[in-house]
């Protein structure tokens, strides 16, 4: 679905500043529907086609039913069709009337509010509603009510919405969480049910109506802000670790003037709670993390204290291939001590891995350059602790292999290549040694590195394996491919 400013742009020919407008307005428009009990629509004049009103968006409320159950936004409509819209692009003021419903026949009341810019009238906006039954309003409907016709009044003089959003607008509450209406000085003239609820939760157990927050033990700040800046502001207020209570204060400007004010409160607090939860299970995590490595680290000791009681050259070999691979898998350990979640870059356990290779079997005699370009991006820990010991057994194995002795006294350059494309991660190694033997199959291979190696990509991974001769160059190519589940 194409958005309002590609709407706005190719119906309305509005340029940018007035976009701008018309997105703060439909960032906030939810809270207009809640508080009118009613379907609004914003309509634009369209450019291309005179005498037509194209619809550039339209949100339902969430207090009451949705007269309209198709998606229209995109449509264009014969200002005959919408005379009310029409009228106050024309007139620029508010207007009321009725249309009829093309499907069922209901007339619908119709309230058209010219939203300015800078003197200019951009666009309109409609509350639409079916008549009301014959029933008394409740005070909380009445109150509402007024409320979005001092909003109204506001936008069509061009003081909503503001200039500026809150960077935290994303947690503001919603009219159902609860809703105080305030005076010009900050009393407040109504609170809902739910906005008692709130207030209960931080300690306040009057009638709070003819009161400041402050007068009743509430860090009133948000008000007071929001008055004196005359924009929108959100706060956090906590009433001991397991209560918090978001406000969030909207000015209402009459004349230039801060008339009064609107506080949303929602009670948080579960979520709050559970986010606490969350930073301890990290934190117990890291630390699982931590001390699995630091028991690897130990392990890795101890073989080492063992190897040097070894006689066998073959023996303290296959120990200290033991060494490095218990290692590899201390790397990852350490790098997702460091991280948030159970997912770490897996670069940053490409590197340690190399150097270790590099510092570990790279004989003085026959050097071995390593590089590391791309990125493969983060890895959840089932995937990267494999795919590190996999990595680790083909750099050990071109250390080995590639670089026999006798072979040329230039130093060895080995590149492990790492990529991504969309869900299969990439890992390449290549070098320039001496290659592979001519009847090289990496299925029948038998060697315990390569067999951990296919074992943990082909089984454990579901990954695929190629080596082969590097195409017009000495030396061996090695790709691995493998998917990475998404969550």
């Amino acid at each position: 679905m194409a958005s309002i400013a590609d709407l706005a742009r190719e119906h309305c020919a509005l340029d940018g500043p007035r976009i701008v407008h018309l997105q703060r307005l439909v960032r906030s428009w939810g809270l207009l529907a809640d508080l009118s009990f009613s379907d609004l629509m914003l309509f634009g004049r369209s450019d291309p086609h005179p005498g037509n009103l194209a619809l550039l968006g339209h949100v339902r409320p969430t207090t009451a039913q949705t007269i309209y159950r198709a998606d229209l936004v995109g449509a264009l409509f014969a200002e005959a069709d919408r005379p009310v819209a029409a009228q106050v692009f024309d007139r620029k003021r508010i207007a009321e009337g009725q249309i009829e419903l093309v499907d069922s026949g209901e007339s619908v009341r119709v309230v058209a509010i010219p939203v300015r810019w800078r003197g200019e009238v951009i666009a309109v906006l409609t509350r639409e509603s079916l008549l009301p039954l014959a029933r008394p309003m409740s005070e909380l409907e009445r109150t509402y009510l007024k409320v979005f016709d001092r909003f109204a009044r506001m936008i069509e003089a061009g003081a909503y919405p503001f200039e500026r959003d809150p960077d935290d607008q994303y947690k503001a509450p919603r009219v159902g969480d609860g809703v105080l209406v305030l005076d010009a000085l900050g009393r407040v003239e109504y609170n809902s049910p739910n906005a008692v609820s709130a207030l209960h939760r931080l300690g306040v157990h009057d009638n709070a109506e003819g009161f400041t927050l402050g007068d009743l033990g509430v860090d009133d700040g948000v008000v007071r802000s929001a008055y004196s800046l005359r924009t929108h502001v959100i706060v956090e207020i906590e009433r001991r670790p397991d209560v918090t209570v978001v406000l969030s204060c909207i000015p209402l400007v009459d004349r230039g003037t801060v008339s009064g004010g609107l506080v949303l409160a929602r009670d948080i607090s579960e979520l709050r709670r559970r986010d606490r939860l969350l930073l301890s299970k990290d934190a117990t995590i890291r630390e699982i993390h931590h001390r699995v490595k630091n028991n690897l680290q130990t392990v890795s000791s101890l073989l080492r204290l063992q190897s040097r009681r070894l006689e066998s050259p073959e023996a303290r070999a296959a120990v200290e291939e033991s060494v490095r691979r218990i290692a590899s898998i201390a790397v990852v350990h350490e790098t997702l001590a460091h991280a948030v979640g159970d997912e770490a870059p897996f670069i940053d356990v490409v590197r340690p891995l190399v150097r270790m290779v590099e510092e570990g079997l790279s004989s003085p005699d026959q050097p071995i350059h390593f590089s590391i370009i791309g990125d493969a991006g983060v890895l959840p820990a089932h995937v990267a602790t494999p795919l590190a010991v996999v990595l680790t057994e083909l750099l050990q194995n071109v250390v080995e292999h590639a670089y026999p002795t006798g072979h040329e006294t230039k130093p060895g350059q080995v590149l492990v290549e790492l990529g991504r494309d969309g869900a299969t991660v990439r890992v390449r190694v290549v070098d320039d040694g001496v290659g592979l033997p001519s009847d090289f199959a990496i299925g029948s291979a038998t060697g315990l590195g390569l067999t951990i190696v296919r074992t943990f990509v082909e089984s454990d991974l579901g990954g695929t394996i190629e080596m082969r001769p590097r195409a017009g160059a000495t030396g061996t190519y090695c790709e691995l491919l493998v998917p990475v589940p998404s969550e």
